[in-house]
């Protein structure tokens, strides 16, 4: 089964091997990397190169050769040319670019409406309670849109699907124009091995559930192998909504976090996008950068310099900025004409109301604080609207103090490594030869680049107070301090740098499809509801042609099946057998040549009770084995292993205690165990009691006869010498001894527990003969140490009845009697 990649380290799976020589890494970004420059005179009327700007080649720096990117055209460009292939071969030959023809209605409902308007908001905690964005708020959901971001993300499918070789390339998918789109390749090539980076936040599960397609996006990403996210927040929110949504739970091991889906193990990895050093190195020395920081000192000589750069957006915080600058001279007059705010404001990247409102909202603030603070010669805040060459900005970066970054949510910002770079190895025209470089940043606490920069004031961005202190704090820094907490984050920044996140992030995609190769895959669902079901090598889906045949060829058969979850489907409020289950059980036990139990771990008179109406011949095994009968007339037998059950006196408080505090929980009481139950509990909080209480009740009963173990949503407490695999080798053994050694086991259970069973179905004692058959079998595809599986209790009932249905070959056995066969 597949399983999380190691780690590399003593004990663990070596690294990846280097990738074969044709393996290509195909990089799928909303657009392309590539600049656009009119030319009446060239052939498709424009002059291309690559935008070394773009984050999507800069993130292929630290991949291996070749890389092909995907994505739409520059928006001047496919405004103006047609689709056509000889652009493409064209573009996919000088530049490995090969584009997705999208026409221009479909474009902008895909990007301006759903992406911008209702998921960008929506990543970005901004709920459409207002039919109008205008009024500050995303646009509601609207299905039509919808459906074209589905499109769109099914033609970017198609266009990778043309090129890709699924054995051996590797897909990066970057940012949420493209969540759909793991899902539409997975459809065309199910071995395709597909990394999904979500530069944006993950927003809380709370915000997320309030989206109406939230399975469909959340499936879109488990379709993905490896999906990653800048901080342990978002990941962690990803997996919240994966538990509340879909019920599914994730695991750790040696680093790694996985969620177990259908088979495949999906890899959760977070680690925040760095700068790229070259580039930004070879900015630094130019001369016009050189000029540009000269200007800038002696524009602003004698005084300390802030800056923010931002783009213009709702998220971005500017105002709250420039109000904490107003609050700031207000309180310190000292301060006026002794420090000045230079905004730089970048293009906004959509048009709106919102954008417009944003804008004038700003430049408002900045005509005020001006008016009241500032003279003839002195501005305290300078805003700097629209695009700004990139040696310019680098200048600004070179000679600010301080640098602001006030976003109130934002997916990382890199504006702090930057200014960190820029700071230690640019220009720096106030700083003496030789003298150590200093810097100062206040930074969001809502931004994904905060955890990165431990030496940063963190300030709350809606607490205008709170940003003006922090103001204050950096002006008033020591320069050893500034000195100090310069160094620690260029420590970082120079070492995470985007080709160490390419690099990282191709590795553990190697790691994460090591084994698709290998899978058996199996297709289900359509549209956004499609999955592949990936198998072992040695796993597979237990079919009827297979165990009815054995089942007919066969005369002493063994019928081993839990009872929650494999014949009756978990969380019912009826937990009662239901008429079908007591009528397949019945036709089985009316077989001569069948022995069926029930083995469960629930307590023996609630199951006597249940199955009352069964066959007489119908054996149960109680409490994990704990208690059994052969037949319902039979007694009950105890496998006498423990004397006394005082520690139910130390255990009982314990778990009640935990119980009153968990809302939701309950303790369910049987003879000889107890069990904390927390499925109706909230399932974050629900899941780390049961930790808590695992590891409180191992400690008080350490030198009690009895083990504690988690399972499918519950803590138990049994006596050693207790357990569903005991039960099951004390089960054959007594058959064995009695002359009937059965030729036929069939054993069927869901959770932890029955792992028991299916463990001594591998190794059993005494042996099975050479011919018998045996079918261990799991519910639900799960890593398992069954070698067979049934996708649900509904199934495994089915399965129950084909038996039933199949004309036996064999002469029924000679009865065999099993009164007191424990006690022998």
């Amino acid at each position: 089964m597949p399983s999380l990649p190691n780690s590399g380290d003593e004990g663990g799976a070596p690294p990846p091997p280097p990738p074969p020589p044709g393996a290509r890494r195909v990089v799928v970004a909303h657009r392309l990397p590539l600049r656009a420059n009119p030319n009446p005179g060239a052939p498709h009327g424009f002059d291309f190169s690559l935008d070394p700007h773009a984050l999507p080649l800069q993130l292929s720096h630290g991949v291996p050769r070749p890389v092909v990117f995907v994505g739409v055209l520059p928006s001047a460009v496919a405004e103006a040319v047609q689709a056509s292939d000889e652009l493409a071969a064209d573009l996919l030959a000088r530049f490995s670019c090969y584009p997705v023809f999208l026409p221009a209605k479909l474009h902008a409902d895909f990007y301006d409406g759903f992406c911008k308007h209702y998921m960008w908001p929506h990543l970005h905690y901004l709920l459409p309670l207002a039919p109008s964005y205008g009024s500050g708020g995303g646009l509601p959901f609207n299905g039509d849109l919808y459906r074209a971001f589905l499109t769109v993300n099914t033609h970017f499918a198609e266009r990778v699907f043309e090129l890709l070789n699924p054995d051996e390339d590797q897909v990066f998918v970057h940012d949420y124009h493209l969540w759909a789109f793991p899902t539409f390749l997975r459809h065309k090539s199910p071995r395709a091995r597909i990394g999904f980076f979500l530069h944006s936040p993950f927003p809380s599960s709370e915000l997320f559930r309030a989206i109406p397609v939230r399975e469909d996006l959340l499936r879109a990403l488990l379709n993905a192998d490896l999906v990653g996210f800048h901080t342990f927040d978002y990941a962690r929110h990803f997996l919240s909504a994966c538990s509340r949504v879909l019920g599914l739970s994730n695991r750790s091991r040696r680093g790694y976090i996985g969620i177990e889906y259908f088979g495949r193990t999906v890899v959760v990895k977070i680690l925040s996008v760095g700068i790229d050093m070259d580039q930004l190195r070879a900015v630094l020395p130019l001369p016009e950068t050189v000029a540009k920081a000269n200007e800038i000192a002696d524009k602003y000589r004698g005084r300390q310099l802030m800056l923010g750069v931002d783009d213009m957006d709702l998220f971005k915080g500017i105002g709250l900025k420039l109000l904490a600058m107003e609050r700031l001279l207000e309180s310190r007059a000292d301060l006026r004409g002794q420090v000045v705010l230079v905004q730089i404001n970048n293009p906004a990247r959509s048009l709106g109301r919102d954008v417009d409102e944003v804008r004038a909202e700003v430049l408002a603030i900045r005509d005020r604080i001006n008016a009241r603070f500032g003279w003839a010669g002195y501005e305290p805040v300078v805003v700097i609207d629209g695009a700004m060459p990139m040696h310019d900005k680098v200048a600004f970066y070179t000679s600010a103090d301080i640098c602001i970054v006030n976003a109130v949510r934002d997916g990382l910002n890199r504006i702090p490594y930057f200014y960190t770079v820029c700071r230690q190895e640019g220009p720096v025209p106030t700083a003496p030869a030789g003298k150590p470089r200093q810097s100062a940043i206040i930074v969001s606490e809502f931004v994904g680049c905060s955890p990165s920069l431990s030496g940063a004031i963190r300030v709350n961005p809606w607490n205008v107070d709170d940003v003006a202190d922090a103001m204050n704090t950096a002006l008033r820094m020591s320069d050893g301090e500034k000195q100090l907490r310069q160094e620690k984050h260029y420590r970082y920044v120079s070492t995470h740098d985007v080709v160490y996140w390419a690099q990282s992030f191709d590795q553990d995609l190697q790691k994460a499809c090591k084994d698709n190769s290998s899978m058996v895959i199996l297709n289900f669902g359509l549209g956004m509801g499609f999955r592949v079901v990936a198998l072992g090598p040695s796993f597979k889906k237990l079919s009827p042609e297979l165990i009815n045949q054995a089942y007919r060829q066969t005369g002493n058969r063994l019928i081993l099946l839990d009872y929650d979850g494999t014949v009756m489907p978990q969380g019912l409020i009826n937990k009662v057998p239901s008429e079908e289950v007591i009528r397949t059980l019945n036709e089985l036990c009316s077989d001569p040549m069948n022995t069926v139990f029930i083995v469960s771990g629930r307590g023996k008179d609630e199951l006597a009770e249940w199955f009352a109406p069964c066959d007489e011949k119908l054996g149960i095994s109680a409490e994990h084995g704990y208690f059994t009968r052969w037949s319902r007339d039979s007694p009950w037998e105890s496998c006498k292993l423990v004397t006394h059950f005082n520690w139910k006196n130390i255990a009982g408080p314990v778990m009640k205690h935990y119980s009153d505090a968990t809302d939701g929980s309950y303790i369910e009481v049987k003879e000889t165990s107890l069990v904390w139950h927390y499925e109706e509990a909230d399932p974050d909080f629900g899941s780390c009691q049961a930790k808590e209480l695992q590891d409180h009740l191992q400690n008080v009963l350490a030198n009690e006869p009895v083990f504690v173990k988690s399972g499918h949503q519950i803590v138990e407490v049994n006596p050693q010498g207790v357990g569903k695999g005991v039960a099951v080798r004390n089960l054959i053994s007594t058959m064995g001894n009695r002359g009937s050694l059965p030729d036929f086991i069939l054993c069927v259970g869901d959770d932890r527990s029955d792992e028991d069973m299916f463990e001594a179905m591998i190794s059993p004692s005494p042996a099975f003969p050479e011919t018998a058959e045996i079918f261990p079998c799991t519910v639900g595809n799960k890593p398992s140490l069954a070698k067979y599986y049934l996708d649900d209790p509904a199934d495994v009932v089915k399965m129950l009845q084909g038996l039933t249905d199949s004309p036996t070959q064999q002469q029924p056995r000679p009865p065999v009697s099993f009164e007191n066969s424990l006690d022998d």
